[in-house]
C-alpha cells in the first residue's frame, strides 16, 4: 500500500510537487491549495483530539473525521472523477450528518449566535470548524475550476456543520457556550 522510506527526496526544491498519478504541478495550484487545505484541517483536528483524552468515544470519532480527511486528500491528488481510486463517498457524508443530528438531539436551541470558546475543547472544535470552512472554499474553487467528486465539497460542508455541534456538545451540551451578545463593546 504505501511505504515511505524516505522523507527528503528534494523533488520539491523547484517549487513543484507531484500528484498521485505522476504529474508534476506547481505547489501554489489550486489543487495544491485544496489539498494542503484538507492537511490542515485534519491537523487542527489533531489538536482538538489532545483535548479529548478523556472521552474516548469522542476521541474515536474525531479519528474517523482524520481518516475521513486523508481520503479526501487521496481524492484530490488523483485528478478526475472516476472510481479508479479511492474516493470520498456520500455513505461517509451521510455518516456525519448522523452524527450531528445525534449530537444535536441533546442540546438546547440556539437564541443567539454563539462565539469560538468556552471549553478548551470547544475552542479547538471551534479552530477545526474555522479551518474545514477554509478547505471547503478552496475545494470549491478547485470544482469550479476543474472536475472533482462532487462528494468531496459535500463532505467539507458537513465536517464543519459537524465540528459546530461537536463544539457545543462539548460546552455541556450548550451551557458553557459563549453567546454573542450584538452591540455589548460599544
Amino acid at each position: 500500500m504505501v511505504k515511505l522510506d524516505v522523507i527528503t527526496t528534494r523533488g520539491g526544491d523547484g517549487g513543484e510537487t507531484s500528484l498521485g498519478d505522476g504529474t508534476r504541478l506547481r505547489k501554489d495550484t489550486l489543487r495544491i491549495e485544496a489539498i494542503g487545505a484538507v492537511d490542515e484541517a485534519n491537523a487542527a483536528l489533531g489538536v482538538l483530539r489532545l483535548h479529548l483524552e478523556q472521552d474516548a468515544a469522542t476521541a474515536a470519532m474525531v479519528a474517523r473525521l482524520q481518516n475521513d480527511l486523508f481520503d479526501l486528500g487521496a481524492d484530490l491528488c488523483m485528478p478526475g472523477i472516476g472510481e479508479d481510486c479511492l474516493r470520498v463517498t456520500d455513505a461517509q457524508c451521510l455518516r456525519l450528518e448522523a452524527e450531528v443530528a445525534a449530537m444535536n438531539a441533546a442540546i438546547p436551541p440556539l437564541r443567539s449566535f454563539v462565539l469560538p470558546g468556552g471549553t478548551a475543547s470547544a475552542a479547538a472544535a471551534h479552530v477545526a470548524r474555522t479551518v474545514a470552512r477554509r478547505a471547503e472554499r478552496r475545494v470549491v474553487t478547485l470544482a469550479a475550476a476543474e472536475p472533482l467528486n462532487p462528494a468531496a465539497v459535500r463532505y467539507l460542508n458537513r465536517l464543519s456543520d459537524h465540528l459546530f455541534v461537536l463544539s457545543r456538545r462539548l460546552n455541556d451540551n450548550g451551557a458553557a457556550d459563549v453567546v454573542w451578545v450584538p452591540g455589548a463593546t460599544r
